[in-house]
């Protein structure tokens, strides 16, 4: 199951955060997981709980920033890197702006240690709530969790939970009490219910686009062979390309992934049980000016001379066919990513045998305009056999997250465990031509 990704936003001592540490520790939330905590103190206490429970931390402060934008900004930057879906404030003692709430809608949760509509709105916060609740002289207060809009303590009620006023409560007392009895229960189950709702409309918009995760794909097949995906994250902003390669013969396992500066190769892990490296060994990705070519195979260089010499991806996969291995008459896979000034557009093309003799072959592109959060995925076999069945139809359509570490994760712990041999995983910003990469192998 791949969870909502959560930010929790601080400012102080983090026993709200505590809570929701504990809560997806112990089960109670489930639909989502804690990626980020954002503080907007250097010196919040939150800041070690988090490190503590091992979740990754970051700084932004008002002061540093400046101006409200810029403090907004720095704070985007940070989600987006991670992309997180929900953000939880928790004693976060900063307003949002407008341009922030909308640009989060209905992805921003808070609790409010009061009933609303009793006690809330600006300036109501802290103990503040508290000495209102006691000076008013009220028998039952509580906590509140709500979705987050530009008016403070104003959107839409997510759960509620009553608390008793007790003869001789203070404000602190009563602060510890709705705490402990209200806010610390309420929020994480909130938090799980609102991931679970973020994760159904996951589903229901990659169903609606005809979208699958890359690891329900790939799990309970245990040989899908080499795969290529391309595709776009969501934010628009970056390129992906991935390869995978799996074997069944010892010859097909003896193999790594190593870059050379940009490139990408194939390469024995044990030189001395190499038997026949003419299928095994090659250049899996390689750049020609603004286009990235990827490959199960030698076409790569192939497809990299035509361009040279002023010829096409077409045209160069018109010099070749599937592979040489009959029974197997493994498919030559291939795709092709052209960088434009603010955008990209990418191809992906098939030879496979035309006929079961393999006298023939067949060859198919397919052509896509790049679509954020989309990709298409391509690989070798549909399954294991023997002779192995060769992939059929078009590339299948992929969810493609902005993290490229979440993409990665599925994909590798999709694959079958005896057969993966090694992954990469490239994302490209399209602007600048920048890249991330990871490089898994199963061989080290």
């Amino acid at each position: 199951m791949v969870k909502t990704k959560i930010a929790v936003l601080i400012s102080g001592n983090g026993t709200n955060l505590q809570a929701l540490i504990d809560a997806q520790k112990s089960g109670i939330l489930k639909h989502g997981s804690i990626e980020l905590v954002v503080s907007s103190s250097a010196d919040a206490y939150g800041l070690k709980r988090a490190e503590a429970a091992g979740i990754a931390t970051a700084v932004v402060t008002r002061k540093q920033t400046g101006s409200q934008r810029a403090f907004e900004e720095g704070i985007r930057a940070e989600l987006e890197k991670r992309g997180i879906e929900l953000i939880v404030l928790a004693g976060f003692m900063k307003i949002l702006s407008k341009d922030f709430t909308d640009a989060y809608a209905d992805r921003i949760i808070n609790v409010h240690p009061s009933l609303i509509p009793a006690f809330c709105g600006k300036g109501c916060y802290g103990l503040k709530v508290h000495e209102q609740a006691l000076a008013y002289g009220v028998k039952v207060t509580g906590a509140t969790v709500h979705y987050v809009n530009e008016v403070p303590d104003g959107g839409r009620i997510i759960l509620q939970k009553p608390v008793k006023v007790k003869k001789g409560d203070s404000p602190e007392t009563l602060q510890k009490r709705v705490m402990e009895e209200a806010e610390w229960k309420i929020l994480p189950k909130a938090a799980d219910k609102v991931s679970k709702k973020i994760m159904k409309e996951k589903a229901a918009d990659m169903e609606q686009y005809g979208k699958e995760r890359i690891e329900e794909l790939v799990e309970d097949n245990s040989y899908v062979g080499r795969g290529i995906v391309l595709g776009r994250t969501p934010d628009g902003q970056k390129a992906v390309s991935a390869y995978f390669i799996m074997g069944r013969s010892e010859n097909s396992r003896n193999r790594i992934f190593a870059k050379d500066g940009d490139s990408l190769y194939t390469r024995p892990f044990d030189e001395a049980k190499v038997e026949d490296p003419s299928l095994i060994i090659y250049a899996a990705l390689r750049q020609y000016e603004n286009k990235l070519i990827v490959t199960n195979g030698d076409q790569t260089d192939t497809i990299y001379e035509h361009l040279e010499k002023g010829g096409t991806f077409e045209e160069a996969l018109r010099t070749r066919q599937f592979e040489p291995d009959f029974p197997n008459m493994t498919p030559r896979i291939s795709g092709m990513i052209t960088f434009g000034e603010d955008d990209f557009e990418y191809k992906i093309s098939i030879l496979k045998s035309g006929n079961r003799e393999g006298t023939k072959s067949g060859r198919y592109t397919f052509e896509y305009e790049s679509d954020p959060g989309l990709g298409h995925f391509i690989h070798t076999y549909q399954q294991d056999g023997n002779p192995l069945p060769t992939f059929l139809g078009e590339p299948k359509r992929v969810d493609i997250p902005d993290d490229i570490d979440s993409f990665t994760e599925g994909l590798w712990e999709g694959l079958d465990g005896d057969n993966k041999i090694s992954l990469y995983v490239r994302y490209t910003d399209i602007a600048t031509g920048e890249y991330e990469d990871r490089l898994i192998n199963k061989n080290s």
